[in-house]
C-alpha cells in the first residue's frame, strides 16, 4: 500500500468505480480535460455524479453535483436546503418558506416552491423526506438548463440537481443520493410532473 493512500485513504477514482460496481452504473475515469462521472441509467432518466471547479480568485473550490434531466410539463420549480446562517437572508430577500406539516422536517430546513401543493404532494413519500434528512449537508432542486457554453436543453426539459461543497467518496452516501434522486423521479412521474421520457440530453 502507498504512503498516500495510507494518508488520504482510497482515492475518489477507486471509491467512485466502486460505486458503480455495487449500483450497477458506468463509471467513465477522466482525463486532463475532464472530470470522471458516474452514470446510472434509471427508467428512461440517467443519473450523473461528477464534480466542477470554481475559482475564486487566490484558491479553488470543488464541488460534488448530481444532475438527472427530465421532461417536466409543469415547468414545477423546488429549492430545499437545510436552514443556516443565510436562511434569515433568503426570506429578507422575499423567498416563500413553504411547510409542509412534517414537524421535524419544517423545522431542518427551508422549502422552497413554484407550487406548494406540488411540494407538498412530492414530500408526502416518506422515505424522500428520510433520504433527505440523511444528507448531513444539501442543496437540491429542479433547476433549467445550464446555459449556452454547458448543457443546453430543449423545451419542456429541466434537470433534478444535488450539489455541496468537497468531493464526496463516501459509497453509502452517494448511493442514498442516487435512491433519492430515483426515488423523486418516480414521485413526479405518479402525480404527473415528470414524465417517464427519455428528455434527449447528453450531459456535459
Amino acid at each position: 500500500m502507498s504512503i498516500l493512500r495510507q494518508i488520504f485513504g482510497p482515492s475518489k477514482e477507486e471509491m467512485w468505480s466502486q460505486l458503480g460496481r455495487e449500483i450497477g452504473a458506468e463509471y467513465q475515469p477522466g482525463g486532463f480535460f475532464k472530470e470522471g462521472k458516474v452514470v446510472l441509467t434509471h427508467r428512461e432518466w440517467q443519473i450523473t455524479l461528477d464534480t466542477y471547479t470554481v475559482s475564486t480568485g487566490k484558491s479553488h473550490v470543488t464541488f460534488t453535483r448530481i444532475r438527472a434531466p427530465f421532461v417536466n410539463p409543469d415547468g414545477f420549480r423546488f429549492n430545499i436546503y437545510r436552514k443556516g446562517i443565510f436562511s434569515g437572508i433568503a426570506r429578507l430577500l422575499g423567498t416563500q418558506d413553504i411547510e409542509i406539516g412534517d414537524a421535524y422536517f419544517d423545522d431542518e430546513f427551508i422549502i422552497q416552491s413554484s407550487s406548494q401543493d406540488l411540494v407538498y404532494r412530492l414530500l408526502s413519500n416518506l422515505e424522500i423526506r428520510q433520504l433527505i434528512q440523511n444528507q448531513p449537508d444539501i442543496h437540491f432542486e429542479v433547476k433549467d438548463d445550464e446555459g449556452w457554453f454547458l448543457n443546453k436543453f430543449p423545451e419542456g426539459v429541466d434537470e433534478l440537481y444535488f450539489q455541496t461543497s468537497g468531493v464526496i467518496t463516501d459509497v453509502g452516501r452517494l448511493k442514498a443520493l442516487f435512491d433519492l434522486f430515483a426515488a423523486v423521479l418516480d414521485q413526479l412521474c405518479r402525480f404527473g410532473s415528470g414524465y417517464e421520457t427519455d428528455p434527449g440530453v447528453k450531459l456535459i
